[in-house]
């Protein structure tokens, strides 16, 4: 057999297998009950909306402009949907601020292409979502911890970063409903993240994938609209918003966006078009539509019944975790991070529960740049039915409790 390894650019080398992609194949074994996926129950997609609109397209002749290329910042309408609701978050901005991707995975890997010179220092959760590492990743950074960042100073930031070789680029984060933790965060510390951000003189880059599915408390303002409250305008800003109709509407689509100031819009869109030309045109045209007509009631109708499975999940981990094990209770999302005494390794405990329990999760050393947090674990609540979570968490409770015993 060949050997390509000598081939392989540098930066392959950091690249490995998503761990939860790969336990998404076991969502076909009939008696696994998987908490690993971070996706959407598709019995709740809006189906009978996108039959229509499919439908709809077809049969006029707006179908054949919806077959052909586009231009690379995506289908006008759809833009300017995005924009109004932007709007609506307190981000007020044009369709010039506005760049369709396919995903907003895409829209991560091209923000890692735009910053990150091998060597760079990317400000990170500690845990953070693994497919921001993933992107971020083939570019070669080094990585650092943005919150908590007590008694560190934006000077220290910078001897730490050339210290490995580059400056500081970009601080990324989840604001709301973070992937893998669920949490949220407050006011200051979104204001902190500014603060920091501001006299490092990097992007922020605001990972918005699970915004709309708040199930408690309060709204609170994105970091692009605390940045614009600020400095009077979306193209003075250096935050970097990137949405996803994802965890709505359809991942299948594969339709997400940045929205940002105009000169980064302007380079990411040079990026797109060395990359990929356009989103398919097809799926923005039917997503503009089916965005119109149903986003509103859809929403309403996933945070009635994801509510309804973070709640049953909470109550089940009450009655079926050992003492020692800790969790959170997240305002929305879809997600439940799980702490394990430090004697318990979670990725040890995964291929027991996938052959004793039948019952799959995600370890959590997967979220850490640096490999630590090996006794944590994300829950996903929104893919398994209530009954599927109450039987799994108590097939994992159990286990738990066994290995603790031991």
């Amino acid at each position: 057999m060949q050997d390509w390894s000598h081939l392989f650019a540098t930066r392959s080398s950091r690249m490995a297998a998503s761990e939860i992609r790969e336990l998404l194949k076991l969502l076909d074994r009939p008696e696994m009950i998987s908490f690993a996926g971070g996706i959407p129950d598709p019995a709740l997609f809006p189906a009978d909306a996108f039959r229509d609109a499919y439908g709809e397209l077809f049969g006029s002749d707006a179908c054949r402009t919806a077959l052909q290329y586009s231009v690379s910042e995506g289908y006008p309408p759809l833009r300017q949907w995005i924009a109004d609701r932007m709007a609506e978050l307190g981000i007020p901005c044009s369709i010039d601020n506005i760049l369709i991707t396919s995903g907003s995975q895409q829209a991560l890997d091209y923000l890692g292409k735009l910053f990150l010179s091998p060597g760079d220092t990317a400000l990170v959760g500690w845990p953070t979502y693994l497919g921001a590492l993933q992107a971020f990743n083939a570019y070669e950074p080094s990585y650092d911890r943005l919150l908590p960042a007590a008694n560190r100073s934006a000077q220290d930031y910078r001897d730490t970063a050339a210290e490995n070789g580059g400056a500081v680029k970009f601080a990324y984060c989840s604001a709301d409903f973070a992937n893998p933790t669920g949490l949220t965060l407050d006011l200051s510390e979104r204001e902190r993240i500014l603060d920091l951000a501001t006299d490092l003189d990097v992007a922020v880059i605001e990972d918005a994938a699970y915004q709309s599915l708040r199930y408690d408390g309060e709204p609170l303002p994105p970091i692009l609209a605390l940045d614009i409250a600020r400095n009077g305008g979306i193209d003075n800003t250096r935050t970097i918003y990137c949405g996803s109709f994802s965890k709505t509407l359809s991942p299948g689509l594969r339709v997400g966006w940045v929205c940002a100031a105009a000169p980064v819009i302007q380079k990411l869109v040079l990026i797109k078009q060395a990359s990929d030309l356009n989103s398919s045109t097809i799926n923005q045209v039917v997503m503009a539509g089916v965005a119109e007509r149903a986003f509103d009631a859809q929403v309403t109708k996933i945070r009635k019944a994801y509510r309804a499975r973070r709640d049953c999940m909470l109550d089940a981990l009450e009655r079926n975790m050992p003492d020692g094990v800790t969790w959170n209770r997240p305002e929305g999302g879809m997600f439940i991070w799980l702490e394990l005494p430090a004697s318990v390794n979670s990725a040890d405990l995964l291929a027991r529960s996938i052959e004793e329990a039948k019952v799959a999760f995600v370890p959590g050393g997967a979220f850490f740049p640096d490999g630590t947090g090996t006794n944590c674990m994300r829950l996903n609540f929104s893919a398994p039915s209530e009954e599927k979570i109450e039987e799994g968490i108590a097939r994992l409770g159990r286990l738990i409790s066994e290995t603790l015993s031991r």
